[in-house]
């Protein structure tokens, strides 16, 4: 049984990288099954097993896709006994394994309307690798899905509850401070951060407008300017931003906030009013 609608579009995110021929032997897979199916590469740049920047990645990517699905490879547990699942969520379907790298991206799609575990080894390249999984079973069920397979054909349902989940990056707001981490730095350098504008919002609720700022990181407190754009404060200097994916990210203009600040993925940020603001 197939959906005749189908999906016109899938999109491919691994951890690949392009020197080798691994990203096109997948989207072989999936002109097999799917002639004529239209491949968007998000990202074969996702570091080596960095399963949480592979799900940073998708969540912040996926909502801007018309209704496809999502072949995801970040598998650092490839050839164990992890499971591979499709999510389905917000009319999109997410193919890959279940280590935590699809659930971000099906809450930014709406959250998870089904799971199911790939099982049926019928829709598999034969014979499968133990070591490329990419290439032997989520590209080849990824391109029938997109051709119409609906995502029950791939396998039993499993309860959303049981799947693999990252721990959620810091956010806490209390009464003058918004505190978080950095979520993701950029090729720019730029740190996105776990909160979002109405965090910071809350945390300084009765201030004037936070148009500076402290922030308070590993290395030490110091002022910071807030602002809409890059532009809007000298060359080289920090600001405090929301980016493009809707969070809160530091940023240097005509530099990076990651070598400026210190920073990686992970490390803790606070903000709060400069002392100006509340005098």
């Amino acid at each position: 049984m197939t959906d005749p609608g189908g999906h016109r579009c899938l999109s491919f995110l691994t951890d690949y990288g392009t020197r080798d021929g691994f990203v096109a032997a997948c989207h072989g897979q999936m002109l097999r099954h799917a002639p004529g199916l239209r491949v968007v590469d998000i990202t074969h740049e996702i570091p080596p097993g960095d399963v949480r920047r592979g799900a940073t990645v998708l969540a912040d990517t996926v909502p801007e896709f018309p209704r496809a699905v999502h072949v995801c490879v970040v598998d650092p547990g490839v050839g164990t006994e992890r499971r591979s699942v499709a999510l389905a969520a917000g009319g999109h379907v997410l193919v890959g394994p279940d280590n935590g790298l699809l659930v971000w991206a099906a809450e930014a799609l709406g959250g998870i309307d089904a799971a199911f575990e790939l099982t049926d080894e019928s829709l598999w390249r034969r014979p499968v690798s133990d070591t490329f999984h990419g290439r032997d079973v989520y590209a080849p069920v990824g391109a029938r899905i997109a051709a119409g397979l609906p995502p029950a054909g791939v396998g039993p349902e499993l309860d959303p509850a049981g799947l693999a989940r990252l721990p959620e990056p810091l956010r806490e707001v209390s009464t003058g401070s918004a505190r978080g981490e950095v979520r993701a730095v950029d090729r720019f350098g730029n740190c996105q951060l776990s909160l979002r504008p109405g965090d910071l919002r809350a945390a300084l609720a009765g201030a004037s407008a936070p148009d500076a700022l402290t922030v308070r990181l590993p290395g030490g407190t110091r002022p910071l300017a807030a602002a809409r754009t890059f532009g809007a404060v000298g060359a080289g200097e920090p600001l405090l931003l929301t980016d493009s994916a809707g969070r809160l990210a530091l940023a240097v203009n005509g530099g990076s906030a990651a070598e400026v600040f210190g920073l990686d993925v992970g490390d803790p940020v606070e903000l709060g009013a400069h002392p100006r603001m509340t005098e």
